[in-house]
């Protein structure tokens, strides 16, 4: 019999002799001394001796020595060899493998015996050299030492090419098949050599290190099998347990394959002990390890979720010994338990099968499950919360979220829309969008319909109810009565039924009450019996409060559209989109103010807002696409059809609205569309408007329907179909334009003149009518001043010439208002409306004729440029360049402009024009405040051409400054102020010279009690500043201040407006923190608000070397400041700023700035903040400084405070002996007047100082005492004492005695005073000296 074979610790121990008889190589054969030829035929010997001789002459010394010799060099063999030696030894082990089972027929006992030996022996020698060969030919593999030589042998033997993938998987395979055979009878017991186990093991986990090893399928199902069959069949869970548990710690890439094998171990061998110890291992970890371990946890927390998904049951009897983690620190293994969770909550639970006991410790189990998940989206860590809010998505995605818990969900996911963390906003965004998706509820989530369907089957309900005792209901019901679907058992006591119910239905099984829901107008249909009614109401009653709970988050989702987040703002209009598909109230409402998002400067919001644009509005069918716009249209405000033009014109543009729509339009505007209102037409006209920016053609072919249209019967019943008609006039090509004067010039031009100077519109109207019909004028007329100047004219004659123009201009003059009645204020606001509009049209019409000239200008020379003549024309271009005189013709544009627009307003000097004359008369109107505040109507309108005649002229400017800010400040109307502030903004850009001395005016709009107003200032400050049209003056704090408005919608613009500023250069922001600083420190801020505002500037400063400075100045801050205040506002800033390692240093050499400061105990914590900061970053040498820096600070505080004490009690003393002094003084004035007040005996009782002496007693023992208590001079405390004992008796005076005695009662009281004095002074220099 051969020596039996042991697994050596390498293949090269073979070779060494051992102690024991045991099977070693005792002749090897060098291979590589042989040559090729030789080595190939000793291979092909050595090939044919092992499939022509038994399979146990591997065991043969001889044979073994042959074969390990080979192995040993296999690397160096050529393909065509390595596929022999291999082929060779995988079939001799495929046919041993059979053999084993005939082993257990063999009768005779000693063949038996040796038989079983050589089997082992065979067996384990073949599954050694194989594995041996896989582990030698994957080294070399991974190192790339053999790549050459194969592609070498590759074009030398492409019959026998080496496939080492195919191979590799052949091999593992059938070692894996080897260990399902009955080795019992190899090996002579239940459990195989643990040598031959702990060999198999080691090998094949070191290959589950190998990432693209895995990537074969047949090699990773391999080797899963033989982890799943050591483990599950032979029961070496231990070993394997600690080197799962190695390799998911540190390879990421083999979790999954982990949990596959594990999982199929327990699949196929019913046996899930290495699963059950692998969690227990998991469960005994320190959580603080897994804080250490930030990747290790990963991995863990992967593996498990893996686990659960593929052994849901088993891991649902082992989660108690994971759920202690949720305590733990590391939000990967929590992040992970959530998961585990949500994977036990969808597959675990859904066998119907079993008693009713089991079934109910089952949904005890699973509510427990769903109420951790409940609690777990209030965890610390935003990833935690996150994933839970996935979970639950999952959840509700495959149905496992009961109706009673659907709610508390829904709950939970609108209050983390609040949520500070941007990544649980996308999630709790995400799960409202899947329970909306995948609600049980119906299609429709109206409010409305769902209270009326409830009260229907509510009172059916009623009618049901019997009217025995509602305990009495269930006596007759079986338990399969009281059980739903979902194996859930159900309450039927009807004080409960309704909470009861909403838990136990699912939530497939509301076919009746989508009905209910879905067809509210029609019948509602019966549903049953009592106990399907209960149960319908109390769905309904879910429904009900699910569609209310959607509906309370709008608020919410019109804030997150504003959000700095990209996300947040996607995934909202998402959600929104899905509400509007469940008609959820209030979603229409919402969608609408997503358009202004298109002018965001990130394009992904804006293909968001155009995508969902798309979704919502544009249909197949054209008429359907036009009748959604139009709607949109025609409910919109002026900022919505600002964004929906750009919306219009950008899918026009793209091609997206079709001329099939536009067609459509034209039929909703000229009414050939059945049921068109008049609103719908000027909604239509609008569209096309906005699409006519993009392409002008298209209004071209109904000019005439325009015209007929828009100003004709139907503008009397739609009043801004007029203004919309104006505007489609101004929108026209140039073309159309002059073939339209052509045709219907006079006529068009009567329409206008009549519109303006006319009363047929409602005066509400008639302002935006008026002011599209004078630009339409100055847009086709060819010479529009002839035709403003008669509007004019006709505007001032109906005011002033009907009336007696003499005398109410007389009237107005002398603030008179007698012969003013309603309908001629509202004639006089009408035409300073029109002549300020002309006037400002003017302006607006000579610079463009400036800007044509010079195209013009410049596309002859470009053409001339051009030309045949370009040397002579270069060169008398250049001779004129060098006389300057393309600049001469410049300046004398320039001029000529300068001059037109002087004469709007100032005219020559010895004649005024037109419209300079209404401007004195409009200037002394505005004067008259009397007459302004009894017509406030009349205020607003004047004040607004007064704005607009001074934007025109800079004199008529300068000349009523001074009354525009009178105005701004003191008018008692809200619009008026509105409306000025708004004119600065022009004005500053216009004349910014003028306005400079008035900046700090400007500025304090920004305090303005009307909300409007101060909202109207920061926009107007915003763009000023953040366009470079006005610098940032000292003011800017009252901007600052703002950020703290009581309006959100000022703080957010503020807030706009600080972080557009931060953006600029090198951050203005960070100059102007001082500043800001120091005057909001003195203002009457709340603690709070001054705090926030602060906090918010200094998250804007970005910069390592700014923060470094500003630590410098904020420091030498402190030397300046007096107040208290002061000093806690710069200390409280400096506690904000981001240190580094020089910031630290700097604090700590400017101490001497602040030293006086740290006797506040709040400057002190603020302090102390700072270095509890500085130290977690701090390195070993400056963490040392900064405890000995805090050190310091501790003492000086101490003293800072002793200090403060002992001058409160000098403080108090000079007080006390001031007091002795009045009173010693007063006593003296007493006695000489009480000599007159004499007795028989001559005696004199002074009883004004037994009075005074009793009141002062009692000052001076509460002083005494307060000084004791703060460990004042015993020297000090005696003589107090003495004073109040020789003062607190009833005086009683003789003559002069009693002048003797208050001389040396004075004399004491003097020396006291100058020995406590005394004491001080040496005290406080001892404490110096110290």
């Amino acid at each position: 019999m051969a020596p039996q074979f042991v697994f050596p610790p390498n293949l090269h121990a073979l070779e060494e002799e051992p102690e024991d008889n045991r099977l070693y190589a005792q002749n090897p054969v060098e291979i590589a001394s042989l040559r090729s030829s030789e080595l190939e035929e000793f291979v092909k010997g050595l090939s044919f001796d092992l499939s022509d001789k038994e399979l146990f002459c591997v065991e043969e010394q001889d044979m073994f020595d042959r074969v390990y010799s080979v192995v040993r060099n296999f690397s160096g063999l050529a393909p065509s060899c390595k596929l022999n030696i291999l082929e060779s030894l995988r079939s001799n082990l495929s046919v041993l493998l059979p053999n084993v089972d005939s082993l257990a027929r063999q009768d005779d006992d000693g063949m038996i015996l040796d038989r079983i030996s050589s089997h082992r022996n065979a067996f384990k020698i073949y599954t050694y050299f194989l594995l041996s060969i896989v582990l030698v030919e994957e080294s070399c593999v991974s190192s790339g030492n053999n790549l050459k030589v194969t592609a070498t042998a590759r074009k030398k033997q492409p019959l026998n090419s080496w496939d080492w993938e195919q191979q590799r998987g052949r091999v593992l395979n059938l070692i894996a098949n080897s260990l399902e055979v009955n080795l019992s009878l190899l090996f002579g017991s239940s459990d195989p050599d643990e040598n031959y186990l702990s060999f198999i093991a080691k090998n094949t986990f070191s290959m589950f290190e190998n990432a693209s090893l895995l990537k074969d399928p047949e090699t990773k199902d391999a080797l899963c099998r033989i982890i799943g069959s050591c483990a599950g069949k032979y029961y070496y869970v231990a070993q394997s347990c600690a080197s799962i548990m190695h390799l998911i710690h540190k390879h990421d890439f083999a979790v999954t394959h982990m949990a596959e094998a594990v999982a199929g171990a327990e699949t196929k061998y019913s046996d899930g002990g290495l699963a059950s110890s692998l969690i227990r291992e998991i469960g005994r970890t320190n959580p603080k390890d897994y804080v250490k371990d930030t990747v290790g946890a990963e991995n863990v927390g992967r593996f498990l979720v893996e686990l659960a998904d593929r052994m849901p049951k088993l891991i649902s009897t082992n989660i108690g010994v994971l759920v202690s983690h949720f305590g733990g620190e590391s939000y990967k293994i929590r992040n992970a338990l959530v998961g585990v969770l949500g994977k036990l909550v969808a597959k675990a639970f859904k066998d119907v099968e079993g008693e009713v006991s089991s079934k109910s410790v089952r949904l005890r189990a699973k509510q427990a499950m769903l109420e951790i998940l409940l609690e777990r989206c209030r965890d610390v860590s935003a990833y935690t919360r996150s994933r839970v809010l996935h979970v639950w998505a999952e959840l509700c995605e495959e149905h496992s979220v009961t109706i009673g818990a659907w709610n508390e969900v829904a709950t939970v996911a609108a209050g983390r829309l609040e949520d500070k963390s941007a990544i649980v906003r996308k999630s709790a965004l995400n799960l409202l969008i899947t329970m909306l998706q995948h609600n049980p509820f119906g299609p429709q989530l109206r409010i409305a319909s769902f209270e009326t369907t409830l009260e229907h089957y509510k009172r059916k309900l009623d009618e049901l109810e019997p009217p025995i005792h509602e305990n009495r209901v269930t006596n007759g019901l079986s338990v399969d009565d009281i059980c739903n679907a979902d194996g859930e058992i159900e309450d039927c006591n009807a004080k409960t039924m309704s909470e009861e119910q909403q838990n136990s239905l699912p939530d497939s099984c509301l076919p009746h009450m989508e009905d209910a829901v879905t067809n509210k107008d029609s019948s509602v249909p019966d549903v049953g019996n009592l106990e399907q009614t209960r149960a319908l109401v109390a769905s309904l009653e879910a429904g009900l409060r699910f569609s209310r709970c959607i509906s309370a988050t709008m608020p919410n989702l019109v804030q997150l559209m504003a959000s700095s987040s990209a996300t947040d703002v996607e995934n909202t209009i998402l959600l929104l989109m899905r509400c509007r598909q469940f008609q959820i109230d209030g979603s229409e409402a919402c969608l609408r103010k997503m358009l202004p998002l298109v002018f965001s400067p990130d394009k992904s919001i804006y293909e968001a807002v155009e995508n969902a644009f798309i979704t919502i509005y544009i249909r197949k069918n054209s008429v359907e696409t036009a009748k959604n716009i139009v709607s949109l249209a025609v409910d919109s405000n002026i900022g919505d059809l600002a964004a929906l033009e750009f919306i219009i014109g950008a899918l026009v543009s793209k091609g997206d609205i079709t001329t099939t729509t536009v067609s459509a339009l034209w039929d909703f505007f000229c009414f050939n569309v059945n049921g068109t209102t008049a609103e719908q037409s000027r909604g239509a006209l609008s569209v096309l408007c906005m699409a006519a920016k993009s392409s002008s053609g298209i209004l071209s072919s109904h000019i005439q329907d325009i015209i007929d249209i828009g100003f004709g019967r139907w503008a009397k019943l739609e009043p801004l179909l007029a203004r919309t008609a104006c505007i489609a006039i101004q929108r026209l090509s140039e073309e159309d334009k002059r073939r339209l004067m052509m045709s219907n010039g006079s006529r068009l031009f009567g329409i206008l003149e009549s519109l303006v100077t006319g009363f047929w519109l409602p005066e509400n109207i008639w302002y935006a009518a008026a002011d599209k019909a004078i630009g339409a004028i100055y847009t086709i007329h060819p010479s529009p001043e002839t035709l403003a100047a008669e509007l004019v004219k006709k505007s001032l004659n109906s005011v002033f010439d009907v009336c007696g123009g003499d005398e109410i201009q007389k009237n107005i003059e002398n603030c008179s208002t007698s012969s003013l009645t309603t309908i001629q204020v509202a004639k006089l606001s009408k035409f300073l409306f029109v002549v300020s509009h002309v006037a400002m049209n003017q302006l607006v019409y000579i610079e463009s004729c400036a800007r044509k000239i010079r195209k013009q200008r410049s596309k002859k020379e470009k053409a001339e440029t051009d030309g045949g003549a370009l040397g002579e024309r270069h060169k008398e271009n250049g001779i004129s360049a060098e006389l300057g005189m393309a600049a001469s013709e410049d300046a004398f544009l320039d001029s000529l402009a300068e001059k037109a627009e002087t004469e709007i307003i100032s005219g020559s000097s010895s004649v005024k024009n037109l419209i300079g004359s209404c401007a004195s008369f409009l200037s002394k109107l505005c004067r008259n405040f009397g007459l302004m505040q009894k017509y406030p109507e009349l205020q607003a309108s004047g004040m607004l051409a007064l704005c607009r005649f001074m934007i025109i002229d800079g004199g008529f400017c300068d000349a009523n400054l001074q009354l525009l800010f009178t105005v701004i400040e003191n008018s008692p109307y809200e619009v008026v102020r509105s409306n000025c502030t708004i004119a600065l903004g022009d004005l500053a850009v216009r004349f910014p010279n003028l306005l400079e001395p008035w900046t700090e005016n400007v500025y304090a709009r920004l305090r303005d009690p009307a909300l409007s107003v101060r909202k109207n200032a920061v926009l107007v400050l915003s763009h000023l500043i953040l366009n470079d049209m006005m610098k940032v003056k000292g003011y800017i704090n009252e901007m600052a201040a703002r950020l703290e408005d009581d309006d959100d919608r000022i703080s957010s613009l503020a807030k706009l407006f600080f972080n557009e500023l931060s953006k600029k250069g090198s951050n203005p922001i960070y100059n102007l923190l001082p500043d800001i600083l120091g005057k909001l420190s003195s203002q009457n801020l709340k603690r709070e608000s001054f705090c926030n505002i602060m906090q918010f500037l200094i998250s804007s400063i970005k910069k390592d070397k700014q923060m470094e400075a500003l630590v410098e100045k904020l420091c030498h801050r402190f030397g300046g400041a007096t107040d208290t205040r002061q000093w806690e506002c710069i200390s409280y800033c400096l506690s904000q700023l981001a240190f580094t390692e020089k910031g630290l240093k700097k604090l700590i050499e400017l101490s001497k700035t602040y030293e006086h400061a740290l006797a506040e105990d709040s400057v002190m914590d603020h302090f102390k903040s700072i270095l509890t900061k500085g130290k977690k970053f701090a390195k070993p040498e400056l963490k040392t400084c900064l405890e000995e820096f805090e050190e310091k600070l501790n003492k000086v505080h101490s003293e800072k405070k002793e200090q403060e004490v002992t001058a409160r009690n000098a403080r108090a003393h000079q007080e006390k002996m001031g007091s002795l002094d009045t009173f010693m003084s007063s006593c003296s004035t007493g006695v000489e007047g009480s000599e007159v007040e004499s007795t028989e005996e001559g005696e004199v009782i002074n009883t004004s100082v037994e009075d005074t002496d009793v009141s002062l007693s009692g000052h001076l023992n509460s002083n005494s005492e307060s000084e004791e208590s703060s460990g004042a001079s015993s020297e000090v405390t005696e003589s107090e004492s003495c004073d109040m004992e020789s003062q607190s008796t009833k005086v009683v005076l003789r003559g002069s005695k009693s002048r003797a005695r208050e001389a040396k009662t004075r004399s004491e009281t003097n020396n006291a005073s100058a020995s406590t004095r005394k004491n001080l002074r040496v005290k406080q220099r001892s404490k110096e000296e110290l």
